[in-house]
């Protein structure tokens, strides 16, 4: 097939594009040409601006494509935009989504892609969703052949699954539990989540492209595994042969006591149990199962981190919140312990 993938650098995008180059399709990648990472050597590179129009129409001119799958869009106005590129010249086009729009708070904890969505705590989520609506419009009444895609929470070998780190990435949390030091869980770890290694998402994606059965649908696509975040943390510590010295802090407080926005990510996703139900994917997609279980998936991406300096990037203000936040909870209970020392 002839596939476009716009982006193809990120945490998800990039194991799709290694599996999709190794099925020895004719694979195209859109983007700025800004970043390092080298590919296979059969991917024909595009390097352009998704939104320079002139240049994006000029570099496609003559081409279709079976399948175009964008991993950039995050408002309605993009949406439309690449309606415009390709509407006359795909069979497929799939928006990769997020699975972050369904309502919170949960009605069930067991999700299907019936589920009620819109969350009321993330504009991320709000726009992606506001996405979905542009396109199923455009199905509706253009006919236009589009699949809507929700991932879970994916991890590769650089972004790891936590419940919450700075603005710079995983490495901090990861060096203070190395370092034994408090490691902040948001509630008390015990909620339900998923976490989905990006090169089982790829294979997932696979079996949505080129598939007719998939055009109109909307489709989760996350690991069965269910884990609650202290097994993730504890997961985490046990590979790296440190035990956890986990410290427990509210949603709400964490969203107070910070410049991080928490109450988005945490009350809006991922302090919530939930289990997603994978049945649509697999009915699309016959005999798919993820196949890297979190213990093996994390030990792969923890020997790839430990190995590559270059991706352990220091957040100096997030770790220093980390020891504020913790030494002034634990001064609080000692001194409010003191002040009612019984409760006679």
């Amino acid at each position: 097939m002839n596939i476009l993938i716009i982006g193809g650098t990120g945490i998800i995008s990039s194991a799709v594009m290694e599996l999709l180059a190794a099925q020895n399709h004719s694979l195209y990648m859109l983007n700025r040409g800004l970043h390092s990472r080298s590919f296979h050597k059969a991917v024909i590179p595009l390097v352009c601006d998704i939104n320079d129009e002139k240049n994006v129409k000029e570099l496609i001119r003559g081409l279709f494509f079976d399948c175009v799958i964008d991993f950039t869009i995050q408002l309605p106005s993009e949406i439309r935009r690449d309606y415009e590129y390709f509407q006359d010249s795909i069979r497929q086009f799939i928006f990769i989504s997020s699975s972050s729009v369904y309502r919170r708070p949960l009605s069930c904890y067991q999700v299907t892609e019936s589920t009620p969505v819109y969350n009321p705590y993330w504009d991320y989520a709000q726009n992606k969703l506001a996405c979905e609506e542009e396109l199923q419009t455009l199905y509706r009444t253009c006919n236009f052949p589009m699949t809507i895609v929700r991932p879970g929470h994916t991890y590769n070998e650089t972004w790891l699954p936590l419940c919450i780190s700075g603005a710079k990435g995983c490495w901090t949390v990861i060096r203070r539990i190395l370092e034994e030091k408090p490691t902040i869980i948001p509630g008390d770890g015990s909620s339900l989540w998923s976490v989905t290694n990006h090169r089982d998402f790829a294979r997932a994606l696979s079996g949505l492209i080129g598939n007719p059965q998939a055009i109109g649908e909307t489709v989760n696509i996350s690991s069965d595994e269910v884990l609650t975040w202290n097994q993730i943390y504890h997961t985490i510590a046990d590979t790296l042969g440190v035990p956890l010295h986990p410290f427990y802090v509210s949603s709400m407080f964490l969203d107070q006591a910070g410049p991080y926005g928490l109450k988005r990510c945490l009350t809006g996703e991922r302090t919530q149990s939930i289990v997603f139900q994978n049945d649509k994917l697999k009915r699309l997609s016959p005999g798919f199962r993820a196949e890297i279980p979190f213990a093996a998936g994390i030990r792969q991406s923890l020997e790839y981190l430990l190995a590559h300096p270059e991706e352990q990037i220091e957040d100096v203000v997030f770790d220093q919140w980390c020891d504020a936040l913790v030494d002034s909870l634990t001064k609080a209970a000692k001194e409010l312990k003191e002040q009612f020392p019984n409760y006679e």
